[in-house]
């Protein structure tokens, strides 16, 4: 007895489109409302450029014709006195004073801000966690001045006893010695800063954190780490990235922050050994407090600076660049 088995066709396979063939669907629009948008996108980004572009080159010029005009060295003069003929200027001080009250923010905020941002996402209880995430972005929208007035009421008469300690304690450093005079030195201006830059970086942080994929945090639990040991191995290497951006963004407000620094800081063209003791400036700073009584030349080194201030900016953010690149592998921009 023969069995005959019946078979049926199966349906050819629908072709896929190659690769080649997906790029070039990506970068043809074939619909009306792609077209708008992919010209929008591209035209936003080309237009950013020109801006940025644009910015670069009055800035130069302004500051060549500055810079020609200089008595003394435009990098290296412990000096600003533009209302003399021929003026005499330069950055050496308002560049180490930027660099360092923004470092000093940065010491104190980010440690301070990824804790708080862990405290946020892993620890505290969802009702706690929603208000605080609340009152820490309205922080973020305080404005600068008002932060300047706290600072010189509140902050820099409780700085004495702080002052006091340091010099009572490290002063032997030379770092931290005080004469006595008014806490508005660079730590008191880094300190404000760090208070000022804390809502950018922790909310950025926080949404990073809450990134982390379930699956990380489960396996790690499952393996028996703690809830430390999972924070260790598994959330901070995923948002490592994060708060190195978060931590940019803090820096960029800390080396343009003006108003309040021109409110704590007893500015002079000086610089100290000493972090306690008054004196110093920084890019901003100074060109807030003098732009409004210059005159011509006066108002072309002030460019002059805020070109150095420009370049400074576009460095660290090409750092943080690299940085990022360079981790992601090991982050969560690969997960």
């Amino acid at each position: 007895m023969d069995i005959s088995t019946q078979t049926t066709d199966a349906p050819p396979p629908i072709p896929q489109p190659g690769i080649a063939e997906q790029k070039r669907n990506a970068r043809g629009a074939t619909r009306a409302g792609d077209r708008v948008f992919l010209g929008l996108s591209r035209g936003s980004g080309i237009l950013l450029l020109v801006i940025m572009a644009a910015i670069a080159v009055f800035l130069t010029y302004r500051a060549a014709l500055a810079i020609s005009r200089d008595h003394g060295n435009f990098l290296t003069t412990f000096e600003w006195n533009t209302n003399v003929i021929p003026p005499t200027f330069g950055v050496a001080v308002l560049a180490f004073g930027t660099v360092v009250s923004s470092i000093i923010a940065m010491a104190v905020a980010v440690p301070i801000a990824v804790a708080i941002a862990l405290f946020i996402t892993h620890y505290a209880p969802r009702r706690m966690a929603g208000p605080v995430a609340y009152v820490i972005d309205l922080l973020a929208a305080v404005p600068s001045i008002v932060y300047g007035l706290w600072g010189a009421l509140v902050l820099v008469p409780h700085m004495t006893g702080l002052f006091g300690w340091l010099d009572e304690f490290f002063g032997w450093t030379g770092i931290f010695s005080w004469d006595g005079g008014a806490p508005r030195s660079m730590l008191t201006v880094g300190i404000l800063l760090a208070i000022m830059i804390l809502p950018v970086i922790t909310n950025v942080s926080r949404e990073v954190f809450r990134q982390v994929p379930q699956m990380h945090e489960e396996a790690a639990l499952a393996l028996g780490a703690t809830r430390w040991e999972v924070i260790r191995m598994a959330v901070l290497p995923f948002g490592r990235s994060g708060v190195i951006s978060a931590s940019m963004l803090g820096l960029g407000r800390a080396l343009g922050e003006t108003m309040a620094v021109a409110t704590v800081l007893s500015p002079d063209f000086d610089i100290h050994a000493s972090l306690l003791n008054p004196g110093g400036g920084t890019f901003a700073q100074n060109i807030a407090s003098k732009f409004s009584e210059a005159t011509a030349d006066g108002r072309d080194a002030l460019i002059a600076s805020g070109l150095v201030l420009f370049v400074i900016t576009l460095l660290v953010n090409g750092a943080a660049r690299i940085i990022i690149q360079r981790r992601a592998e090991y982050s969560g921009a690969n997960a």
